[in-house]
C-alpha cells in the first residue's frame, strides 16, 4: 500500500469535511444569488417618476398641459406632463375613486392614452422569496453537517467508529504493566494478525471474537489498543452506546456498515467498548423481545456468524457486566475467548507507577514499592490518577521534583477523600470524634487478627469526621473467619468508646454498624461460619430487573429458618460488642492518651500510635 492510501485510510471518513472542494455546490449558490439581487437591482433603477395628487392632475388635463397617459389597472395613472419651455416631465398619480368621466375627457382634450396591467418588479418578487431560499438553504446545510458531511442524506445508519491513528506513536504491550495471562492470551491474536498462515495451514481456527473482562480503570481499552499496535494493522473503536439512537433501524444499520468497513479494511481490529450497553440480555423487563438494542444486537450476531477466518479481521470488546451479556454472543464462533484483566497486585502496582513516573521528575526519596504497598486494591487508572495528583500537590507548593510526601498526600486524597481542614468543630465534637476514632485505633494493637494501623485521624475528609484506616501488609484474595470477626470488633470500636467517655453514643456510628450488621450477615448466610446454619447458603443475588436474569428475588427459606438466621447474626454482634467492650475498658488509660494525643496533634500514624503507648505491636498483651 502506498503512502496516499495510508494517508486515505488515516482520515476519519464520518469526520464532517469543511474545504472549499466538498462545499462548492454552496458557493455557487451563494454566489449567484447575490448576483441575482445586484442584476435585478439595477434593472429597477429606472428614472424616477413626479408624483402628483389627482386633484392636480385634473386640473393639468383642464389646462391642456398633458401630454400622454398609460392607465394601470384604473389604479395608477403614469404620463408625461408639457412643461412652458416645450420640454415635459414624467408623472405619476393614483385614481382614488372610479371616475365615468375620465375617459370622456381625454378624448375631448385628443390626448393620447393606453391601458396596461401592473407589472410586479421582480426585486419584489426576489424579496419575497428570499426568505423561503434562505430557509430552505440552511435547512439543507444544517442537515448536511449532522450527517457528517460526504453529501449523503439519511447517513444516520453509517457507523460511527474512529479510526486509532497507528502513525502517530504506538502503544504497544511494553507499555501496558503487569497484566502477564492476558497479555499472553492476547499475544496468539497478534501472532494471527501478522502470519495467518502459521494457523491456517493446519487447520487451526483463530477466534473470531475475544472479550476484555475486568472491572473499570484495570486497561482493557489500553490491551486492545496495544493489539493494534502490535499487530500494525488498523484498529476501528466504538462505544456499544454509539449504535443505539432515537430513530428504529439504526443500530442495526451501523452494526452492518461497521463489519463492512472492517472487511475493506483487513486486516483489522474491531473493538467495542462497553458492550454491556448494546448486549444484554434479551427478552428481559416489560419492554418484551422487539426493540432497538435487541435488533442492534441480534444484527451484531449474524454479522459475527458472518465472518470468516480469512477475512483477517478480529472482533474485540470490552465490559464490565459480563454478567448482563446475552448467552448467544459468549458461545464459540462469537467472542468466544474470555480474557480476565484483572485488578493488578503489588508487584504490578509498582510496574504502573514506574511507567507513569517515568512522565514526571522524581525526587530520590520516592520509594514506589512502599506507594504500591499502601494502595491495595486500586486500578491503573487509579495509580495513573495518583501520580498526576502527587506532581499536582508538588506544583502547588513550587517544588521541581516530586517528593514522597507528595505522593502520600495524593494517596490520602484518592483513598481517604479531600481534607476539610477549615471545617470548625466545639470543643465536645472534637473530643466526640477523637474518643471514636481512638477506639478504633486502640483495638489494632490488641486484637491478633487485623491488618496494621496505617493512620487515624480526626481531620474531616469526604463526608466522615474522622476515620482510621489500615492497610494490609500484602494482597490477599480471600478472608477468614477469625479476621472478620476482629474486624467486627474494629468497627465497633468507636461506638464502645463513646459509651466508656459520655455514656451514651452519637449518630457517628450509623456506618459502623451497618459494616458490622453487614459483615455478620454474610459470615451466616453466604460463607457457612455459623455452626447452628452450617453449610448452607441463603443468600439472596440483588439483581437489576431489567438485565435479562429474574424480575423478583424469591425467598427460599420459612419463616423458622429467617428467625435462626437473625438469631445467629445477633449472636456473632453481641459476642463481638462484649468483647471489645472489655478491651476498652481494660485500656481506658491508653484510651484516653491516644483520645488527647488526637485533640492535639489530629493526625497519629503507626510509628506515633506505638511511640504514644511505648511498646511494639508484637509486644501489646493480646
Amino acid at each position: 500500500m502506498d503512502n496516499n492510501d495510508n494517508n486515505r485510510n488515516d482520515q476519519d471518513p464520518n469526520k464532517p469535511s469543511f474545504n472549499f472542494g466538498n462545499n462548492k455546490f454552496a458557493l455557487f449558490f451563494l454566489a449567484s444569488l447575490v448576483l441575482m439581487f445586484i442584476v435585478m437591482f439595477f434593472m429597477n433603477d429606472s428614472s424616477p417618476s413626479m408624483e402628483i395628487p389627482y386633484s392636480t392632475f385634473l386640473a393639468y388635463l383642464d389646462d391642456g398641459r398633458i401630454g400622454s397617459v398609460k392607465i394601470y389597472d384604473n389604479e395608477e395613472i403614469h404620463g408625461t406632463l408639457n412643461g412652458g419651455s416645450g420640454g415635459s416631465t414624467l408623472f405619476k398619480t393614483a385614481i382614488p375613486y372610479y371616475d365615468d368621466a375620465l375617459m370622456i375627457e381625454l378624448r375631448e382634450k385628443g390626448i393620447v392614452f393606453e391601458g396596461a396591467e401592473r407589472t410586479v418588479s421582480p426585486l419584489a418578487v426576489f424579496i419575497q422569496f428570499l426568505p423561503w431560499v434562505i430557509g430552505f438553504f440552511f435547512i439543507w446545510f444544517m442537515f448536511r453537517q449532522v450527517q457528517g458531511g460526504g453529501g449523503k442524506a439519511f447517513s444516520f445508519g453509517k457507523s460511527k467508529a474512529k479510526k486509532y491513528n497507528t502513525g502517530g506513536k504506538k502503544v504497544t504491550f511494553r507499555d501496558v504493566a503487569g497484566q502477564k495471562e492476558a497479555k499472553y492470551e492476547l499475544e496468539e491474536v497478534v501472532d494471527f494478525l501478522k502470519n495467518p498462515d502459521k494457523f491456517t495451514s493446519i487447520g487451526a481456527r483463530i477466534p473470531k471474537g475475544v472479550l476484555l473482562v475486568g472491572m473499570p480503570g484495570t486497561g482493557k481499552t489500553l490491551l486492545a489498543k496495544a493489539i493494534a499496535g502490535e499487530a500494525g494493522v488498523a484498529f476501528f473503536h466504538m462505544s456499544g452506546s454509539d449504535f443505539v439512537e432515537m430513530f428504529v433501524g439504526v443500530g442495526a444499520s451501523r452494526v452492518r456498515d461497521l463489519f463492512e468497513q472492517g472487511r475493506k479494511n483487513a486486516p483489522c481490529i474491531l473493538f467495542i467498548d462497553e458492550l454491556d450497553a448494546v448486549g444484554r440480555t434479551r427478552g428481559a423487563g416489560y419492554g418484551g423481545g422487539h426493540d432497538e438494542r435487541e435488533q442492534t444486537l441480534n444484527q451484531m450476531l449474524v454479522e459475527m456468524d458472518g465472518f470468516d477466518t480469512k477475512d483477517g479481521v478480529i472482533m474485540i470488546a470490552a465490559t464490565n457486566r459480563p454478567d448482563v451479556l446475552d448467552p448467544a454472543l459468549l458461545r464459540p464462533g462469537r467472542f468466544d475467548r474470555q480474557v480476565v484483566v484483572d485488578m493488578p497486585d503489588v508487584s504490578e502496582r509498582e510496574a504502573i507507577l514506574k511507567i507513569h513516573g517515568e512522565k514526571v521528575p522524581l525526587s530520590p526519596n520516592v520509594d514506589l514499592n512502599r506507594v504500591a504497598r499502601s494502595t491495595p486494591g486500586t486500578s491503573g487508572a487509579d495509580l495513573a490518577n495518583l501520580v498526576n495528583e502527587a506532581a499536582l500537590f508538588a506544583a502547588r507548593e513550587g517544588s521541581e521534583k516530586v517528593r514522597m510526601k507528595d505522593f502520600e498526600e495524593a494517596r490520602d486524597k484518592l483513598l481517604l477523600g479531600v481534607a476539610r481542614s477549615s471545617k470548625v468543630f466545639t470543643p465536645e465534637e472534637k473530643r466526640a470524634t477523637a474518643a471514636h476514632e481512638a477506639g478504633h485505633a486502640l483495638l489494632h494493637y490488641h486484637l491478633k487478627n487485623t491488618d496494621p494501623l496505617h493512620k487515624v485521624t480526626i481531620v474531616p475528609r469526604g463526608q466522615a469526621l474522622g476515620m482510621a484506616v489500615s492497610l494490609p501488609l500484602k494482597d490477599t484474595y480471600s478472608k477468614n473467619k477469625s479476621w472478620l470477626l476482629d474486624r467486627i470488633k474494629i468497627t465497633m470500636g468507636g461506638y464502645v468508646a463513646e459509651e466508656i467517655f459520655f455514656n451514651e453514643t452519637t449518630t457517628g456510628t450509623s456506618n459502623d454498624i451497618k459494616q458490622a450488621t453487614n459483615l455478620a450477615r454474610r459470615m451466616v448466610r453466604e460463607w457457612g461460619m455459623s455452626s447452628a446454619i452450617g453449610f448452607t447458603s441463603y443468600g439472596t443475588d440483588d439483581e437489576p430487573i431489567f438485565i435479562g436474569k429474574e424480575i423478583a428475588n424469591h425467598k427460599e427459606y420459612s419463616v423458622e429458618t429467617g428467625n435462626k438466621l437473625d438469631d445467629e447474626i445477633k449472636k456473632i454482634l453481641d459476642g463481638c460488642l462484649k468483647e471489645t467492650r472489655e478491651i476498652l475498658i481494660k485500656h481506658k488509660s491508653q484510651l484516653e492518651a491516644v483520645t488527647d494525643a488526637l485533640i492535639e496533634r489530629e493526625t497519629l500514624d503507626d510509628k506515633d500510635m506505638k511511640e504514644l503507648l511505648g511498646l511494639n505491636k508484637d509486644e501489646v498483651e493480646k
